[in-house]
């Protein structure tokens, strides 16, 4: 097990490591670069020459690289210009990290907790009205962009019938105590419950948007999974042993239809910043998300830089995570 760990964390790195190559050039690519970022409409022919050189731009491209690589690993991504200007880049991201974290668990929560029962009962009802039913409606999860899915429920829920909140986080009134970030846990943990339920409101309908494709892609790999191990020898010699539903359920059909079902929810988790970023922008939910794509927009290239490259790193931890659960439920992988 510790061999299969070790060769996933040096694939891990390898993988890192490429992509910040990829990162550092598309960053050079840009119109403009990051001099034209910082200075604006005061750049001159001077002022750009200087920072140029201030910045290590004049000197050759592995060198720059090298530098790069230095200053990430230190954790200095420079100064955001426009997202939260005069701030640390990597401060931004800490800051915005909370609040895109409480959405993603929520969104991925709901994805699960809906998508796998509802998958395995369809499978078992295979062909049924409720089967087509529910194939439908997951098509339709898949099908629809998560931006007209977010502004659809804000419209109805928020505007037309003012159940839930529009945007933000929490209300302008709310006095609460802050602790981890996490607003819904820090009105738990502090004992105000009315902050609490105030963050969990704002939280619901972004979540509920976010959670839209990976319901229906785990739903889809669920009941797919689960027909596969159905038509296995080893469920029909079970059920002809006269052994009880719950035991055939639970020892023979979920254990084994849950491995690719595992992976699902792993690459969903690792993808639900793609889907944050549209979400948070139309919910004005200040997140990781609505930080990327202010900073894309406005070309705060610091704070770009450090958030593209988290993403990346904390998609790869993630899938990595889910290799070690695989390899505990399916020993067979630790050999390959």
């Amino acid at each position: 097990m510790l061999r299969f760990v070790l060769r996933r964390l040096l694939q891990m790195c390898v993988v890192v490591l490429v992509l910040s190559m990829l990162l550092f050039a598309w960053l050079r690519s840009l119109p403009g670069g990051p001099v034209s970022a910082i200075l604006g409409e005061r750049q001159t022919p001077e002022r750009r020459a200087a920072l140029e050189a201030a910045l290590g731009l004049d000197e050759p491209l592995p060198v720059q690289y090298q530098k790069f690589l230095q200053r990430v690993l230190q954790g200095e991504f420079g100064v955001s210009t426009k997202v939260l200007p005069g701030t640390d880049a990597l401060d931004v991201f800490l800051t915005r990290l909370p609040a895109t974290i409480e959405l993603a668990v929520l969104a991925l929560l709901l994805a699960v907790v809906i998508g796998i029962p509802l998958g395995y009962f369809a499978a078992r009802r295979a062909g049924s009205a409720v089967d087509t039913t529910t194939v439908i409606f997951s098509l339709i999860g898949v099908a629809v962009p998560v931006f007209f899915t977010a502004f659809l429920l804000k419209y109805f829920f928020a505007v037309e019938w003012n159940l839930l909140p529009v945007s933000g986080r929490q209300s302008t009134g709310i006095d609460a105590t802050r602790v981890t970030g996490l607003f819904v846990l820090d009105g738990i943990l502090t004992r105000e419950w009315d902050a609490a339920w105030d963050a969990l409101k704002h939280l619901i309908l972004p979540a509920l948007a976010l959670a839209t494709i990976p319901f229906a892609v785990i739903f889809r790999i669920t009941r797919a999974s689960v027909l596969d191990v159905l038509d296995e020898d080893y469920v029909r010699t079970a059920e002809a042993k006269g052994l009880s539903t719950g035991v055939i359920r639970s020892r023979h059909v979920l254990r084994n239809a849950m491995l690719p079902v595992l992976t699902t929810i792993g690459l969903q988790a690792g993808g639900l910043l793609a889907g944050a970023v549209l979400t948070e922008t139309v919910f004005s939910y200040r997140g990781v998300g609505e930080a990327l794509a202010t900073s894309f927009r406005e070309k705060d290239y610091a704070v770009l830089q450090v958030l593209i490259l988290a993403a990346a790193v904390i998609y790869v931890v993630i899938n990595l995570l889910v290799d070690i659960a695989y390899a505990v439920i399916d020993p067979r992988i630790r050999t390959r």
